[in-house]
C-alpha cells in the first residue's frame, strides 16, 4: 500500500473510531445514515459512489474525494468512467475544482499503483 493510501486509510479509520467512541447520538446516527446510503438498492453501488465521488468534487472535499475514489475503485470503476465522472463534477463545478481533480487523479494513480504491487506487478 502506498503510503499516501495507508495514511489516508489509517487516519480516516482512527479517527472515525476515535469519534464514535463518544456518546453522541446526533454523531452515530449521521454516521449509521451514510453507511445506509450507500448500501446496493435502487441504484448500485458502484453508481451511488460516483454520484458520492461527483458531490464531493463539487463541495471540494479531498477527504470525501479520496474516500469516494477508494469506495469505486472497490466497486469496479474504470479508469475511462472515473474520468467520465471527473469531467461532470468539473463541469458542474467549475475551474475551482481542477485543484480537487488533480489530488483526485494522484490519489487514483496511488491506489492503481498499490492494487499492481498487490498483484506482484
Amino acid at each position: 500500500m502506498s503510503d499516501r493510501v495507508q495514511q489516508f486509510t489509517e487516519f480516516r479509520k482512527r479517527m472515525n473510531e476515535r469519534i464514535l467512541e463518544h456518546d453522541n447520538q446526533v454523531v452515530r446516527r449521521f454516521f449509521a445514515l451514510d453507511t445506509q446510503t450507500y448500501r446496493e438498492g435502487a441504484l448500485p453501488l458502484k453508481t451511488k459512489e460516483l454520484l458520492g465521488l461527483v458531490a464531493s468534487l463539487v463541495l471540494r472535499c479531498d477527504d470525501c474525494v479520496s474516500y469516494h475514489v477508494a469506495r469505486c475503485r472497490e466497486a469496479g470503476v474504470t479508469r475511462d468512467e472515473f474520468f467520465e465522472a471527473f469531467s461532470v463534477g468539473l463541469v458542474v463545478g467549475g475551474s475551482i475544482v481542477i485543484p480537487h481533480l488533480r489530488r483526485a487523479v494522484d490519489f487514483l494513480d496511488h491506489l492503481e499503483a498499490t492494487d499492481g504491487a498487490a498483484a506482484g506487478g
